[in-house]
């Protein structure tokens, strides 16, 4: 069975990146917020570059 879509805050998705970037590993992050590891890795990776989770913020010019 396929788990239903759960949407997240963006200020939850900020407390979880801040949480990973002070120390907090990345499985127990997953775990303890029942995300998948390619979510939690897409928020860091748009939070560490622009601040923002908001794809339109995390473009390059090009696009």
């Amino acid at each position: 069975m396929a788990r239903k879509r759960r949407n997240y805050t963006d200020e939850l998705k900020k407390k979880i990146v801040e949480l990973y970037n002070s120390g907090k590993p990345r499985a127990k992050l997953v775990r303890e917020y029942e995300l998948t590891p390619s979510a939690l890795s897409s928020w860091i990776n748009k939070y560490n570059n622009s601040g923002s989770f908001k794809a339109e913020d995390n473009r390059t010019p090009e696009e």
